[in-house]
């Protein structure tokens, strides 16, 4: 039985799942908005808003947290988390990322969304 099972396995296998949420994280943070599958999108709401959460309070611990996080070589995505998007959110509980459903991809029909900071 599934109980509590509620995460989505993407057909990949543990590492993967947390190298896919990862990048699409970097990619969020690097560009401001992103175009993906909508199942990858609301997989993705969750995962991101956390290490926003996380990165309103400026210390060497959520430094070094949101580095393991997002890939030890990625200091620069983690400065910019912490100096220019976690301080946009100071007096915000939460909510910090918009979905909007797309058309559907033409190839196979999956259905698109676009993730973005509001």
């Amino acid at each position: 039985m599934r109980h509590h099972n509620t995460n989505r396995k993407f057909g990949r296998v543990r590492k993967q799942r947390k190298a896919l949420l990862r990048s699409l994280a970097i990619s969020l943070i690097d560009y401001g908005k992103i175009k993906t599958t909508e199942a990858k999108a609301k997989e993705l709401r969750p995962f991101i808003e956390k290490l926003i959460t996380r990165g309103k309070k400026d210390s060497i611990f959520t430094r070094r947290l949101l580095l393991v996080r997002l890939g030890s070589g990625n200091a620069a995505i983690v400065k910019k988390l912490i100096e220019e998007i976690a301080v946009k959110y100071k007096d915000r509980n939460g909510g910090y990322t918009r979905i909007t459903k797309l058309v559907c991809r033409p190839g196979d029909g999956s259905p698109m969304a676009q993730i973005e900071f509001i």
